[in-house]
């Protein structure tokens, strides 16, 4: 994220891949069907049973059985000061310097520690704005650690905080701290407690594209990985799980579509020209998967039945002149759900799965659970304009992301030097589904030169590091490369042969 992967061809940067190297830089394919590897729909195949040998699942996080130490990311600490500009007509002034910015801290592996906090339930409120838009959050808080008495640090940056309350009690200004970085609330209640903040942002000003922001009249998020706190004042890491509920408010002529995770529980109109959408996903997630659409946006609607008989409605949003180049990012997506149930055993969870396709969304592509953002030109095809590797590309970039669903969303990594865990597994998982509906031998040379052309040189450099360094300074980096997850997936192949 903070060198974008939006220049390559086909990027995926929500999970920090270039799709164009991994699925479509590849000779003219053919789609035909080929034989899967388990015929029983609904029970897993077992020649992958190796990709989780390493793994065991400790409640919603993966953790490594292997013990030794991996090397030691290089890292540098760079000072950055900033001069003062002088006027030539003017008098010199003393030689003085500007204070130091303040830097991103240093994080380490051998730090971690669980959060002396837990979020049990979050509900979300907005209201958006053309100048302005207010969230609420109201989170259901526990002890992490029981007796814990430790302050609650909340993560938060470019938010103006309004209110914040304790059960239903606003706080005092002497009973918590602020400051560029951190809401600290700082002798909180024992036991379990609500805790309500409200929030002013402003998205047409937000050029970071990260958290909420406003594009070509459609707001969108991206919160992986630290995006969340652009929205509220949170816990802003993965192993800080909860259920979520969010409430949309906005100009029904504006922003006539209101999206967010999980199932669409009520929607109506509202005083004034507007009207609201609730939405609830009941699966525990980290924030870094919640999602928020809202604009002028059209849908392919079209529906699946899963292995155990549910139906499941599917829908691509897109502007209105894009909806025709959606048909094979419709026919991906089935068969990546009945892949994943016929390979791997795993049914979708919820009752809606929705895709968003616009042309502005700055990450390439972001599996939030049950809300998928993809930029446009990762998923729209049409016979006149596209090649058998853009049909492809699309087939493995629309199987990656939903793949993810379990695979990351929800079984997730407990901090972020896991990061290859759950990419490399999703990347396997997708080269597997593409050597199936394609052809395997010429899907497996392809991601071999990519391995060939992007891995060996990188790791052979000054940018070499393991997939899990044991520090890092910004979080954002470990997108830039695609050492981590070619890799991490690599050594999924490994253990998928040997077991």
């Amino acid at each position: 994220m903070a060198r974008r992967l939006i220049r390559p061809a086909a990027a995926c940067q929500g999970c920090g891949l270039v799709k164009a190297g991994f699925l479509g830089v590849v000779s003219p394919l053919h789609y035909q069907r080929l034989p899967y590897s388990s015929s029983k729909r609904g029970s897993p195949g077992n020649k992958y049973s190796g990709c989780l040998a390493n793994l065991t699942k400790e409640g919603s996080h993966w953790t490594g059985t292997r013990s030794n130490p991996l090397l030691s990311l290089h890292s540098s600490k760079f000072v950055s000061k900033r001069t003062a500009c002088l006027i030539a007509t003017g008098p010199s002034p003393a030689a003085t310097e500007e204070p130091e910015m303040d830097h991103p801290k240093e994080i380490f592996l051998k730090d971690y520690k669980k959060p002396d906090y837990l979020f049990d339930t979050v509900d979300l409120e907005f209201q958006l704005g053309d100048e302005k838009t207010m969230v609420t959050s109201k989170i259901a808080v526990s002890p992490g650690n029981e007796g814990t008495s430790s302050p609650l640090a909340l993560h938060g940056c470019d938010l103006k905080l309004l209110s914040i309350k304790i059960n239903g009690t606003e706080l005092k200004s002497d009973k918590y701290t602020v400051d560029p970085r951190h809401l600290t609330i700082l002798t909180p209640p024992a036991g379990v407690f609500n805790m309500e903040i409200v929030t002013e942002i402003y998205p047409q000003l937000n050029t970071s594209l990260e958290g909420l922001y406003r594009s070509t009249g459609n707001f969108c998020t991206q919160c992986e990985a630290e995006g969340f706190r652009k929205i509220t004042y949170f816990q802003d890491r993965p192993d800080v799980m909860a259920k979520y509920t969010c409430r949309i408010e906005g100009d029904k002529t504006l922003y006539p579509v209101l999206l967010s995770n999980g199932n669409l529980i009520e929607q109506g109109d509202l005083e004034g020209g507007k009207h609201y959408a609730l939405w609830e996903d009941p699966f525990k997630k980290p924030c870094y998967l919640f999602a928020l659409v809202a604009g002028q946006l059209e849908c392919r609607e079209d529906s699946f039945v899963t292995c155990s008989g549910r139906k499941v409605t599917l829908r691509i949003w897109t502007p209105a002149q894009d909806l025709p180049k959606t048909s094979h990012a419709m026919y991906s997506l089935k068969e990546a759900m009945k892949w994943d149930e016929e390979v791997f055993g795993l049914e979708y969870d919820l009752d809606l799965f929705n895709i968003v396709v616009v042309p502005d969304f700055n990450m390439g592509a972001m599996e939030n659970k049950s809300l998928n953002v993809f930029q446009s030109r990762l998923v729209l095809a049409s016979p006149e304009a596209a090649t058998d590797g853009d049909y492809a590309a699309i087939l493995g970039v629309i199987g990656h992301e939903y793949f993810h669903n379990w695979t990351g969303n929800r079984v997730t990594c407990r901090d972020w030097f896991q990061l290859t865990l759950k990419e490399g597994l999703t990347v396997f998982r997708d080269q597997e589904f593409s050597s199936d509906l394609g052809c395997r031998t010429v899907k497996r040379i392809a991601d071999v030169s990519k391995l060939r052309s992007y891995q060996f040189p990188q790791d052979a450099g000054p940018m070499a590091h393991p997939i899990r360094p044991l520090s890092y300074i910004k979080m954002d980096n470990f997108y830039t490369g695609q050492l981590l997850f070619l890799k991490y997936y690599a050594l999924n192949r490994v253990y998928n042969n040997v077991n």
